[in-house]
């Protein structure tokens, strides 16, 4: 079974994403890993980023977090019941693509969000390789 998020696996998914981010320096993001109770685990953004992006990263990981699924897939369901992030009640939660869930032998450990591209889809591919330096 899973025990929790560790500080290893945290500082290797921040820094697989910030090597990889600082390959375009010019397009500032934000990343945020938050752990299963959307509690920030850890936070690094790159200079002259927006305040909205800033923000962003960190609802996303948290909205991985609670949903227990990627927001890209969150989203979807909203949208396909006819609903919209304002009917959960939750001003932390968002729509928007880039945020995953951390999970681990079906347990939900966290979540990862990265915010600041024009694509929510590079948000996500970013988030990706967060996750993926984590060895689940």
């Amino acid at each position: 079974m899973a025990n929790g998020l560790t500080m290893e696996m945290v500082q290797a998914a921040m820094k697989a994403m910030m090597d990889k981010a600082m390959e375009k320096p010019d397009e500032p993001i934000a990343m945020c890993i938050v752990d299963a109770a959307g509690n920030l685990e850890a936070y690094a953004k790159m200079d002259n980023l927006r305040m909205f992006s800033r923000r962003h990263a960190q609802r996303k990981a948290y909205t991985s977090a609670m949903m227990g699924m990627d927001t890209v897939t969150h989203a979807e369901r909203l949208h396909g019941g006819g609903r919209n992030i304002a009917d959960l009640g939750d001003p932390m939660m968002t729509f928007g693509q880039g945020g995953l869930v951390i999970m681990k032998d079906g347990v939900i450990l966290g979540g990862i969000g990265v915010g600041g591209y024009p694509s929510g889809q590079s948000d996500e591919d970013i988030s990706r390789i967060g996750l993926n330096a984590m060895n689940l």
